[in-house]
C-alpha cells in the first residue's frame, strides 16, 4: 500500500512539474477530479456491490460480442471457429461502430452522455463543453466525440481545448474496448478503467493547464440538439459499419506494419547486443529498463516490472493494441494482480500517432486551433498517459483489499 501511495504521489508530482502556470492550479477541480477517478476505482474493485454492476455491464458487452460473432460467421464460416486477430476482434469494431451510430441517431447516446457530463460539471466544476466532451470519450472516441459538441468548438479557449485534447487521449472508446476483451484482456477491467479515464483525464488536464478565466459564460449545452447526420436509421447503420471498416482496417493494417518493425528492430538490437556482449537485447527489453520503476511504483512487484515496463513503453511509443496483442504472451507468467495493473496502464489512447490523429479529428472542426494541438500534442500525451497510470495506481492500491 505505502508504494501505491508513493507512486500516487510521483505522478501528480510529475503532473504540477510540468504544469502550465502552477499559480491558476484550481484545487477545488484537481481535488474533487482525484477523489472521483479514486471512488469510481473503490467501487468497481473493492466494494461487493460495484464489483456485482461492473459484472452485470461485462456480461452484457459479452452478449454484444456474440452478436458480433454471428455476422461473422455468415461472412467467415468455418473460418470463424479458429481465433484470429482479423476475424475475431476487427469485426466487433465494425458492429459496435454501426451500433454506436444507431444508437446517436436514435439520441439515446445523447441521453446517457448528457447525464454523466452533467455530473462532471457538478461534481468537478469544470466547464460544460470539456465535461461533455470527457463524458462523450467514454462511448465514442476521440476521433468521434468533438463531433458531439461542434457547434460549441469555436468558442473555447486554450486550456480547453488541452482538456479536450487529454481527455480524448485518455479515454479508450466502447467501439474498441471489446476489441481488446477478445484480444484476451480482462472485461471488467477495462469497463473501470472507461469510466475511471474520464475524472483522470480531466484532472492531469487542469493540473498541467488550469484554465485561468474564472466565469463559465458557456450557454447550457444539450445534446439531443445536435441534429444526427443520417436521415434515417438504415443510413446510420450502414455509415457506422463503413466508419467501423475504414477503423478495423487501419488498425489491421498498423499492427501488420507495427509488429513486422518490431521484429526487424529487434533483430538489428540482436546483433548489435551480441557485439557488445548483451544477450537478447530487444526494443521490449530497452523499454523495460526505462520504464520498470515506474511501474513498480504502481505497485507491481520488482521481477514482474520489467514486462510490464515493455508493455507499456510499445503503448507509448506504438499504440495499445499492440501492447495487447503482447499482453496475452506475458499471461501465463504475470501474476493476477500485475496483469489488472498492467489492463488499467494500458487501457488509452495516448501515444505519439494519436497526435496526428487530433490533428486529423479535432484540426479539422476547428483549423486555427492546429498549430495548438501540434505545439502542445506531446504534453497533452504525457498528461494521457499520467491519467491512465493513476488508473493502474489505484488498482494497485485497491487489489487484495
Amino acid at each position: 500500500m505505502i508504494i501505491s501511495i508513493i507512486g500516487i504521489l510521483v505522478i501528480l508530482g510529475i503532473a504540477y512539474l510540468f504544469s502550465e502556470n502552477k499559480n491558476a492550479i484550481n484545487k477545488k477541480i484537481v481535488i474533487m477530479a482525484f477523489l472521483l477517478q479514486f471512488l469510481i476505482a473503490l467501487f468497481s474493485l473493492h466494494l461487493e456491490f460495484g464489483k456485482l454492476v461492473v459484472k452485470k455491464l461485462s456480461n452484457g458487452a459479452r452478449y454484444i460480442i456474440d452478436f458480433s460473432q454471428e455476422g461473422v460467421g455468415f461472412v467467415f464460416g468455418p473460418l470463424a471457429n479458429e481465433w484470429s486477430f482479423a476475424i475475431n476482434a476487427l469485426p466487433v469494431i465494425i458492429f459496435l461502430s454501426s451500433l454506436t451510430a444507431v444508437l446517436y441517431h436514435l439520441k439515446i447516446m445523447q441521453f446517457f452522455v448528457n447525464i454523466i457530463g452533467g455530473a462532471l460539471k457538478k461534481i468537478l466544476g469544470t466547464k460544460i463543453i470539456e465535461s461533455m466532451n470527457a463524458a462523450a470519450n467514454i462511448f465514442l472516441g476521440m476521433d468521434s466525440s468533438p463531433l458531439a459538441v461542434k457547434p460549441y468548438l469555436t468558442r473555447i479557449n486554450n486550456a480547453q481545448m488541452f482538456a479536450i485534447m487529454v481527455s480524448g487521449l485518455a479515454s479508450v472508446a466502447g467501439t474498441v474496448l471489446l476489441a481488446y476483451a477478445q484480444m484476451g484482456a480482462q472485461l471488467e477491467y477495462l469497463l473501470a478503467a472507461c469510466f475511471m479515464s474520464a475524472p483522470g483525464g480531466l484532472l492531469m488536464a487542469k493540473i498541467i493547464m488550469p484554465d485561468t478565466e474564472e466565469k463559465d459564460s458557456e450557454e447550457v449545452i444539450d445534446l439531443n440538439s445536435v441534429e444526427s447526420p443520417h436521415t434515417n436509421i438504415i443510413m446510420a447503420a450502414a455509415q457506422g459499419a463503413s466508419d467501423g471498416i475504414k477503423l478495423a482496417v487501419s488498425i489491421g493494417g498498423m499492427l501488420i506494419a507495427f509488429v513486422a518493425l518490431i521484429a526487424l528492430t529487434n533483430s538489428i538490437f540482436i546483433a548489435f547486443g551480441s557485439i557488445l556482449g548483451i544477450e537478447d537485447l530487444t526494443m521490449q527489453k530497452i523499454l523495460g529498463w526505462i520504464f520498470s520503476p515506474l511501474m513498480f511504483l504502481l505497485n507491481i512487484p520488482w521481477h514482474e516490472a520489467q514486462a510490464a515496463g515493455a508493455l507499456f513503453g510499445e503503448k507509448l511509443i506504438l499504440n495499445e493494441f499492440v501492447a495487447f496483442s503482447h499482453l496475452t504472451e506475458y499471461l501465463a507468467g504475470m501474476s493476477e494482480k500485475t496483469t489488472v495493473i498492467v489492463t488499467f496502464a494500458l487501457c488509452g489512447f495516448a501515444n505519439f500517432a494519436s497526435i496526428a490523429i487530433l490533428m486529423g479529428s479535432i484540426g479539422i472542426l476547428i483549423p486555427d486551433k492546429n498549430e495548438f494541438i501540434a505545439k502542445y500534442g506531446l504534453k497533452a500525451v504525457l498528461a494521457a498517459s499520467l491519467a491512465n497510470l493513476m488508473s493502474a495506481a489505484f488498482a494497485g492500491l485497491l487489489y487484495g483489499l
